[in-house]
This record gives structure tokens, C-alpha cells and sequence, in this order.
């Protein structure tokens, strides 16, 4: 395949990842808000299973082409390349967030503190991708084969763990994803080049497929302490969805597996289609939306909410989540025509490990292909 197209159905993925992680925010928001349950609860409980899975999946993508590096260059890139981003948005979100609203500087500075042994809010994301890419790299180096790794990483995944470290927690419940990208992308960009060559083909895979996925996530069946207990039905809630059958831990692990590639089929298509170039857009500019979108999300809906201009669930949603969305976009267009905050989306060069990787390499970026 073609690397421009591999590159653009890669993208695209990344596109339909990054809103769908907008899409939850901004329905649980306006839920909350509202105290009603709009049309993006659904689409959100549908993604559910694989809505994350993915981005770790897209993330392991590529690591093969940077995983027998130098520990310092490897480190650099994909290690200390995240967690410069990780650390100055966590600084800026707890500075507006805690700071400016509660006027305390000093809980302010103890939550910057703090926020380096426990990932602040929606950025623990680049914070566990961090700690993905150094065992994947320790793995590697202990030549343990793949399907030993795949197995320990999914009796890992479907443990459940629960502590009172949320990193932890995330890494045991997202790595087999993120290793999943790495051992078996020949596989994945096979089944993605093949399903761009008979699309008609695709599509019904595709179309089956999320008659599986809704039939588990929208069937009654919950996992309660007592086991498997069936229930009248799937639970959407203001500020969160409940699965039905797909709760259990081994259920959801499949649906998460088979959910990561058929995105990826899809993002195959949709990246055939001229008018969808928007979507590999967003996904080129997905950490971009990441680090920034919760801040024009959040004022957006106080602001809708507080004036009275909207207060229907749906679109209260919908218009948040649009907001969200742009402004970062055009706040990163912004400093790159005009040459000032670059840091914001750049790491600059004194940022970086003393083996470090060109210049050109320090741009904000997720899951993109490493020279």
C-alpha cells in the first residue's frame, strides 16, 4: 500500500478516536448540566468498548520503526516527547481550573505536585502512553515473544484492577491495546489494505459488526458482585452509560479487540472518500483537540448554560463538543502563523534527553510514524 494512503486511513482513525473522546465529554457535561440524557449518550455507549482501545491500538501502531533505538533516542521520542506535553497542560488546565477558580495559588501549586505521580484529569492519557512505550521497550529487550506479552497484558486487562494509583489502573487496563498495535500492525494494515480494495465487502463486515456490538452493549445482562445478574436494561445516565452484557470484564475485552480494527476498516473507507479529508485532519491534529479541548468545552457549557441559551441535552452537546473541537485547531493555526507560543504544541529543543532526535521531531504529535 501506498505510504501516503497508509498514512491518511491512519489518520482518519485517529479523527473518528478524537471525537469520539470530545463526543463523551461533552454529552456527560451537558448531561450533568441538564440533568438529561441526550442522542450522544448513546453513540458514546455504543463506542464504549472500544472508544480508548483504540487510541492505544493506533498509538503501538508504529512503535516497531523506533523500538530498537538507542534507550536515549527511544526514551526521547516516546517517553519524555509525551510527558513534556503531559506537564505544561497540566500546569495551564490546573492554573485556570483550580487556580483562577478557586483563587488559591497554593491548592493550585499542590495539585501541580501532585499531578506528577497521579495523571490530571483527561491528560492521564499521555501520561499512561509514556509508561506504554518504556515496558513495551523493556519487553522487547527481555525477547519475551508477542503471544506471551498479549496474554499477561490481557489477563491484565480483564483483572480489573483497581488501586489507588490511577496509573496503574489504566496501564493494566490499556497496554494489551497499545502492544496489540505494535505486535500485530502487518496484520492490521493487511486486513485495512484489503478491505479498501473490496469496500462493498467492508461495509457489510462493518454493518455486521455493530449489530454484534450494540446487541451486547444494549442487551440487559450486568456484572454486580454476585456475578452475571441480568437487569431490565443497559443504564443511561446524565453523567454516565452502563453497559448490559458487554460489563463483564471477558466480553468487553472482545468487543474491544474486534472494535479497534473494524474503526480502522472503517477509517480505510472513509479516507477513500474525497469530502471525509476533514476527518484525517482532525486525526493529523489529534493531541493538538486532546490537550486543550476540555477548556473551551467546559467555559462553552457554563456559558450556554448560565445565559439560557440552550437547554436541551442534544444540543447542548453537540454545539459544546463543535467548539471544543475548533478552537484548539485554530488556536494552533494561530501560533503557527504568527510564530509565538509554539511551545504550546512544540517541544522545544532544550526539552529533550541529551540523545535527542532532530528538531523537526519535537512537533506535537500521536501515533504518527517516527524517522
Amino acid at each position: 500500500m501506498d505510504k501516503s494512503v497508509r498514512l491518511n486511513w491512519v489518520d482518519a482513525a485517529k479523527g473518528i478516536s478524537i471525537l469520539l473522546v470530545v463526543m463523551m465529554y461533552a454529552a456527560y457535561g451537558a448531561g450533568e448540566a441538564t440533568q438529561g440524557v441526550g442522542a450522544l449518550h448513546y453513540i458514546i455507549g455504543f463506542a464504549t468498548p472500544f472508544r480508548m482501545p483504540e487510541f492505544f491500538l493506533i498509538s503501538g501502531l508504529f512503535l516497531a520503526n523506533v523500538i530498537n533505538r538507542p534507550w536515549g533516542k527511544f526514551a526521547d521520542r516516546r517517553a519524555v516527547h509525551y510527558l513534556y506535553f503531559y506537564l505544561l497542560w497540566a500546569v495551564i488546565h490546573i492554573g485556570l481550573k483550580v487556580g483562577l477558580a478557586s483563587g488559591d495559588p497554593v491548592m493550585a501549586a499542590q495539585s501541580i505536585a501532585f499531578a506528577a505521580i497521579q495523571p490530571y484529569g483527561v491528560l492521564w492519557f499521555i501520561y499512561v502512553l509514556a509508561l506504554t512505550s518504556i515496558a513495551a521497550k523493556v519487553l522487547m529487550e527481555l525477547r519475551l515473544p508477542h503471544w506471551l506479552v498479549f496474554a499477561g497484558a490481557a489477563a491484565l486487562n480483564m483483572a480489573e484492577i483497581n488501586t489507588s494509583s490511577y496509573a496503574v489502573d489504566q496501564f493494566a487496563r490499556y497496554f494489551v491495546f497499545f502492544y496489540s498495535g505494535y505486535a500485530f500492525a502487518p496484520a492490521i494494515f493487511k486486513i485495512v489494505e484489503k478491505a479498501m480494495s473490496a469496500p462493498r465487502l467492508a461495509t457489510a463486515g462493518l454493518v455486521a459488526w455493530a449489530l454484534v456490538n450494540a446487541y451486547f452493549v444494549f442487551t440487559p445482562g450486568a456484572l454486580t458482585e454476585t456475578g452475571l445478574a441480568f437487569t431490565p436494561s443497559f443504564v443511561a445516565e446524565p453523567g454516565h452509560f452502563t453497559m448490559g452484557l458487554a460489563e463483564a470484564a471477558s466480553v468487553q475485552f472482545v468487543l474491544a479487540l474486534v472494535g479497534t480494527v473494524a474503526l480502522c476498516v472503517g477509517a480505510g473507507l472513509l479516507s477513500q472518500i474525497n469530502f471525509m479529508g476533514w476527518l484525517s485532519y482532525i486525526g493529523k491534529h489529534s493531541l493538538v483537540i486532546y490537550v486543550a479541548f476540555v477548556l473551551p468545552l467546559g467555559f462553552s457549557r457554563i456559558a450556554l448554560v448560565k445565559l439560557d441559551l440552550l437547554t436541551d441535552t442534544t444540543a447542548l452537546s453537540v454545539v459544546t463538543m463543535v467548539i471544543a473541537i475548533i478552537l484548539p485547531l485554530m488556536a494552533h493555526w494561530l501560533v503557527e502563523k504568527i510564530g509565538f507560543g509554539k511551545f504550546l504544541f512544540n517541544r522545544p529543543s532544550w526539552f529533550a534527553l541529551p540523545a535527542k532526535p532532530s528538531k523537526s521531531d519535537h512537533s506535537i504529535k500521536f501515533g504518527a510514524p517516527a524517522e
